[in-house]
């Protein structure tokens, strides 16, 4: 399998902790989910740094495109994202996210020089037509949950589900160059993730109300942000990091915008919430996607 597939596998720790997010961060707020969600994942990433070394591997003169990576896409990202959620709700602010695949195509072939030609063109057509249909057409006509409501002004949302997508897009292809010199991905994900906590704990420490707890902290709460740390941000973004190390930012960018498609299946088995036709469509076109980048289907007259 081609390098690229981790980001599937990335993709689907992030749909996987999805399931423990939306709930934990509309009652805690973004900014107080992100930061514990931060405070965890760094915790988990440095106790495995110390314990396998891989905090050699890191360079002064790295640390500071690290730091910069950190608070675009995972200070900006992470908790535009989630206010972004708490607005919209998890399937439309889904759709919005789903864009740092063509934000991530874009800019690697602006600023890597990297193309995407023939098959792999087209299966990125499917993969981003997929993941866009999926959601789109995620809600049942008779379904009306709480997270399909809006809250707040709908601009709003829009603008920070289009800036959580950027910054994911943007927070990730810098570190293309460092990756492939040799840093340690866990490492890497270690000093990213402390830089993000560092600004949200500088936010905290303010003073300023939208950043303190929107609640009372509770155990399960805590619990679940735990997870949604352990999976998202110690595991899928260290995956990520991997996958840029020896394979192309642009298909890295693109897989792991399946998230939402994978999220399909796990909604129906713990909810009960079976999709409907249409988001069964969009999620074949999407497999039909990923198979055609990693290679998985031969064309015909394809060598």
């Amino acid at each position: 399998m081609p390098v690229e597939s981790l980001a599937l596998l990335a993709a689907a720790c992030w749909a996987s902790a999805s399931l423990f997010s939306a709930t934990a961060s509309s009652h805690m707020g973004a900014f107080a989910f992100t930061r514990w969600r931060m405070v965890f994942a760094s915790l988990i990433l440095w106790a495995m740094v110390a314990f396998t070394g891989g905090w050699r591997s890191l360079a002064w003169d790295g640390v500071g495109l690290l730091v910069v990576s950190g608070l675009i896409g995972i200070f900006v990202g992470d908790t535009a994202l989630f206010a972004c959620m708490n607005r919209l709700g998890p399937r439309r602010s889904g759709i919005l996210f789903a864009t740092h695949a063509l934000f991530s195509a874009v800019l690697a072939w602006a600023f890597l020089g990297e193309h995407i030609q023939g098959y792999a063109l087209l299966g990125s057509a499917l993969l981003v037509g997929g993941v866009m249909t999926a959601i789109a057409f995620g809600k049942r006509g008779d379904e009306a949950h709480r997270w399909e409501a809006t809250r707040g002004r709908l601009a709003v949302g829009v603008a920070l589900g289009l800036t959580a997508a950027l910054g994911q897009s943007v927070g990730t292809l810098i570190l293309k160059p460092m990756m492939s010199s040799g840093v340690d991905p866990m490492a890497g994900s270690a000093v990213r993730m402390t830089a993000g906590f560092a600004a949200h704990g500088l936010l905290w420490l303010s003073g300023w109300q939208v950043a303190r707890n929107r609640a009372p902290l509770n155990a399960r709460d805590l619990g679940f942000t735990f997870v949604s740390a352990a999976v998202a941000l110690a595991l899928g973004m260290t995956l990520i990091l991997q996958a840029l190390a020896h394979g192309s930012a642009g298909l890295v960018g693109l897989l792991s915008s399946v998230s939402p498609v994978l999220l399909l299946p796990l909604l129906w088995a713990v909810y009960g919430r079976r999709p409907p036709a249409g988001a069964w469509v969009g999620a074949l076109l999407a497999v039909a996607g990923c198979a055609l980048i990693l290679g998985l289907i031969s064309p015909p007259g394809r060598p």
